[in-house]
């Protein structure tokens, strides 16, 4: 869209290895409006991070991006180290998976917080600093905040440690954040508390989010729309509801089925066979056929475009016939 914070046009990773390279991400599109929460689901593979990454330039050196990215109106893909430096943590916030290797385990929280604040904002008086480090701690519910900023991160609970990470994502006021699995290894009670506060957060900086994730039961209460990937493609997308109760990818459907549900005690849990693609050889069909119920011949001989069915675009030859030959669970 003309006025989308960030709009993604046919990004595409590889990264070479010694067999050749790995299509990681393969002609992806997708925006992301000002104050929008955008979801990004799929198995472990399907290339949600490294789209995400790769508009920071944080990717491995043996990687090469193409494709299209524009944040507010400029283009990122193959701009300077300085540009992207002054992106990172200044008007893009990124908040990652493991915040127990991501903080540095001999610097007190504070200590890092105060840098990342420190590095973009130099003229800040050190006092200033201080005091916007333990409004930061305060923001994202952290008790007895003044104290805990002398803390080192091993002396933290893995879910205060979450919470530091998205204190430092949002230091300095950005306008998109970027949450890559926000909530992996943590209890649910712990997982609900951080969707409150990043909840909480959008609501007081109408600050755009797009949350990474392998659950679509994460997505469901904070995502506006949500883009489900597959083999390094978005293969259905569409708001948040639209997905979760019309929903028209049989891989959409298999997702929502590994779901627990309270209504449902008794039922087991449905897997989806098989395993995801190996990417190092592009499939010549869809690449989701050899694990769909619903498959035929055509599938493995071209691959589905995105396409409108019913109240979502979905990357689905036989759509929606094809949704509800496999799907699993009623929504």
């Amino acid at each position: 869209m003309r006025d989308a914070l960030l709009t993604l046009k046919g990004l595409s990773v590889e990264f070479a290895v010694s067999t050749g390279s790995v299509h990681a991400v393969r002609g992806v599109d997708l925006d992301v409006q000002r104050g929008e929460v955008v979801g990004i689901v799929g198995e472990s593979g399907s290339g949600k991070s490294a789209t995400m990454l790769a508009l920071l330039g944080l990717l491995a050196p043996n990687a090469v991006v193409g494709g299209s990215a524009r944040f507010d109106g400029s283009e990122i893909i193959g701009a300077t180290g300085s540009h992207l430096r002054s992106l990172r943590g200044g008007k893009i916030g990124m908040i990652f998976q493991d915040p127990m290797t991501s903080l540095n385990p001999v610097l007190t929280i504070g200590h890092q917080i105060a840098e990342a604040i420190e590095v973009h904002q130099p003229t800040m008086r050190p006092k200033r600093v201080m005091a916007r480090v333990q409004e930061l701690l305060e923001m994202v519910s952290i008790p007895h905040a003044s104290e805990r900023m002398r803390s080192h991160p091993h002396e933290l609970s893995g879910g205060m440690r979450q919470r530091v990470m998205i204190a430092m994502a949002v230091a300095n006021e950005p306008e998109l954040i970027i949450a890559d699995e926000p909530t992996t290894a943590l209890d649910v009670t712990i997982q609900a508390q951080i969707l409150e506060v990043l909840a909480d957060l959008r609501q007081r900086t109408n600050t755009a989010m797009v949350i990474i994730t392998h659950d679509l039961g994460v997505v469901a209460g904070v995502a506006d729309r949500v883009n489900v990937m597959y083999g390094g493609r978005v293969v259905e997308r569409g708001n948040v509801d639209d997905l979760f109760y019309s929903g028209e990818h049989p891989y959409t459907n298999g997702l929502l089925a590994c779901l627990p549900r309270l209504d449902r005690r008794g039922q087991s849990i449905e897997p989806i066979g098989g395993a995801p693609p190996v990417l190092d050889v592009l499939p010549t069909g869809c690449s989701f056929a050899p694990r769909c119920g619903a498959a035929q011949p055509e599938c493995n001989a071209s691959d589905p475009v995105l396409r409108r069915v019913g109240a979502t675009e979905v990357a689905c030859h036989f759509a929606p016939d094809a949704a509800r030959v496999s799907r699993k669970v009623t929504v």
